[in-house]
C-alpha cells in the first residue's frame, strides 16, 4: 500500500480499495534458443493458426522454411527446403536472409542472391507460391527486384500503412560512399517498386560504424498507436552488431526522409552478463493470444571468432517479448540468458508498477528505466520443487530474496539460507486469482507485498494487504 499522504490514485484505482484489470497484454514467455545456427531469422503468424519460419543457413544454398502451432513448437518442426540456389547465373550464391509474406491471397518469399560466378554481385529476388500450404506447394520464381541503382542491395522487407504497399532494403550507393545505406520506395506489385527510392538512412554515427564496417541493413518495421518503428542492424556482424530505429507518424509522408528520427543510440545491443553478443537482424510477430509483440532477432553466445563473421555459422534465431513505453515506443530491453525468458510483474492496485530493483532494494515503480531492472526468470525455486525463484533478467545469479523481511536482490551465495529466503510459493492472487501472490517458503503465511512504495514480506491479513500483495504477470 501507499501510506498516509503518500496515497496516489492510479486512474480507476485508490491505493489498497481499487481492483486492476488484468492487463491487456499478459506475460508471454519462451525458451531460447529458438533454432541453431539459423540466421536472419522471420517469423510470420498467418490465418491458418501456424507459425511459418525461415532463416539463412549456414551454407548460403537455400531456402527453408517450418511451420508450427506456436511459436515454441518451431524449435522442433520439421523443416522442408522450398527452393536451392542456381547451379550457374544468378541466384547462384550466398542465399541470404529470406523473408516471408502473405500479400492479397498469395505467399511470397524475398531474399538476396548473389551471381555463382560473382558471389558479391548480391540483388533482392522474390519467389511466388499460390499454394495454401507453402511448405507443400509450388514456387515459382518472380525475379530480381529492379531497383534503379544496380549496385549491391538486399534484406528486402515489404510492409503497409495506410493501405500503400512500401519496399525497405538496403544498399551501397558509390557516390554517397561504402557500405549500405536504408532506402524506401512504394511497390506497384509484390515484386516491383515504382517511382524513386529514397534514403532514409546512413551509417554515420559510431555505433553503426564498429568493427570497420559502415552498415545500415536488415530493416524491419512494426506499428503502433499512429507510428511507424523501423528497426534496423548496424556495424560489422560480430559482436559489435546491434539494432538502431527510425521512427515516423504514420500519417507523414514516408517517402520524405525528414519524416524519420534515428534513434541516437542503439535499441538493442550485447549483453556480456548474459552472453549475448551481436543481436540483430530482427523481424517481429505476435504471441499465441495475439496480446504481446514479440521480437526475431539473431545473437551468437559467444564474443571472439575467428576469421570473418560470415564464415562463422552460430548465428542462432532467438525470440523474446517487446514492451512499450509511456510514450508509445517500444522498449526491446537487453537480449535476454539463454533458457526461459522473463516476465515483468505490475501491482494490482497501482497497474503503471513494477516490481524493480535499485541498489539491490525491491520496489515498485512505473516507467523502469532499464527496462531490465524490472524483469525477472520465474525458475525452479532454490529451495527445490514446489517453490519458485526469482532470478534478476539484467544481474544473472542475483535473486529476490528476504532478510530482515525485507526483500533485496542479490547473489546466489549457495547457502541453504539464502535458498530458503528466496524461494516462494506461487499462489493465486489473493485480491484476484487471475494475479499471483508469492508466499515465503520459509516463513509461511508472509508474502511479497508492497509498502510505501518497498517490498517487503509480511502477513497479509487484510484487504488491503492481500491486494498490495497481488501482481499480475506482463
Amino acid at each position: 500500500m501507499i501510506a498516509g499522504s503518500a496515497a496516489a490514485t492510479v486512474t480507476g484505482v485508490s491505493a489498497g480499495t481499487g481492483h486492476a484489470a488484468v492487463p491487456a497484454s499478459p506475460g508471454a514467455t519462451y525458451t531460447n534458443t529458438l533454432a541453431e545456427q539459423r540466421a536472419d531469422p522471420h517469423i510470420y503468424k498467418h490465418t491458418d493458426g501456424f507459425y511459418y519460419f525461415t532463416a539463412t543457413v549456414p551454407a548460403y544454398d537455400r531456402i527453408v522454411l517450418r511451420r508450427a502451432t506456436t511459436i515454441q513448437g518451431l524449435a522442433s518442426a520439421a523443416e522442408t527446403t522450398i527452393w536451392t540456389k542456381h547451379a550457374t547465373g544468378e541466384m547462384g550464391a550466398h542465399i541470404w536472409a529470406p523473408e516471408i509474406h502473405f500479400i492479397d491471397g498469395t505467399w511470397y518469399v524475398y531474399f538476396a542472391a548473389g551471381t555463382a560466378n560473382d558471389i558479391w554481385r548480391i540483388r533482392p529476388y522474390v519467389l511466388e507460391c499460390t499454394a495454401a500450404n507453402p511448405i507443400t506447394g509450388a514456387w515459382t520464381e518472380k525475379g530480381r527486384i529492379a531497383l534503379p541503382l544496380d549496385t549491391f542491395s538486399l534484406d528486402a522487407t515489404t510492409f503497409v500503412v495506410n493501405g500503400a504497399r512500401y519496399l525497405a532494403w538496403a544498399q551501397n550507393d558509390p557516390a554517397v560512399g561504402r557500405g549500405t545505406n536504408l532506402y524506401i520506395a512504394r511497390m506497384s506489385s509484390p515484386w516491383a517498386i515504382t517511382g524513386t527510392p529514397v534514403m532514409i538512412s546512413r551509417p554515420t554515427a559510431s555505433w553503426e560504424t564498429a568493427g570497420g564496417e559502415t552498415v545500415n541493413e536488415g530493416p524491419a518495421v512494426i506499428q503502433r498507436g499512429g507510428k511507424v518503428f523501423l528497426t534496423f542492424s548496424a556495424s560489422a556482424t560480430d559482436a559489435n552488431y546491434c539494432m538502431g530505429m527510425l521512427t515516423a507518424s504514420s500519417s507523414a509522408d514516408l517517402l520524405n526522409a525528414s519524416s524519420w528520427a534515428k534513434s541516437t543510440g542503439p535499441v538493442f545491443a550485447s549483453s556480456a552478463a548474459n552472453s549475448q553478443y551481436g543481436p540483430g537482424h530482427n523481424q517481429f510477430t505476435v504471441s499465441e493470444d495475439g496480446k504481446s509483440d514479440i521480437l526475431v532477432y539473431h545473437d551468437r553466445g559467444y564474443r571472439d571468432i575467428s576469421g570473418s563473421p560470415l564464415n562463422d555459422p552460430n548465428r542462432r534465431t532467438r525470440v523474446q517479448k517487446i514492451y512499450w513505453k509511456a510514450d508509445g515506443t517500444p522498449d526491446f530491453g537487453i537480449p535476454v540468458a539463454d533458457g526461459l525468458t522473463p516476465i515483468r510483474l505490475s501491482s494490482h492496485n497501482f497497474p503503471d508498477r513494477f516490481i524493480r530493483h535499485w541498489e539491490y532494494r525491491a520496489r515498485i515503480e512505473a516507467n523502469v528505466a532499464p527496462l531490465a531492472d524490472s524483469q525477472f526468470r520465474v525458475v525452479t525455486g532454490l529451495a527445490g520443487t514446489g517453490t519458485v525463484s526469482l532470478e534478476s533478467a539484467n544481474f544473472p545469479g542475483y535473486f529476490l530474496r528476504h532478510k530482515n523481511n525485507e526483500v533485496w536482490v542479490e547473489k546466489n551465495d549457495a547457502t541453504a539460507l539464502f535458498a530458503a529466503d528466496a524461494s516462494f510459493t506461487a499462489r493465486a492472487g489473493l485480491a484476484d486469482p487471475a494475479g499471483v501472490s508469492y508466499e515465503s517458503h520459509n516463513l509461511p503465511g508472509r508474502y511479497i507485498r508492497h509498502y510505501d512504495y518497498l517490498l517487503y514480506v509480511q502477513a497479509v491479513s487484510t484487504t488491503t494487504a492481500q491486494a498490495d500483495a497481488t501482481f499480475y504477470t506482463q
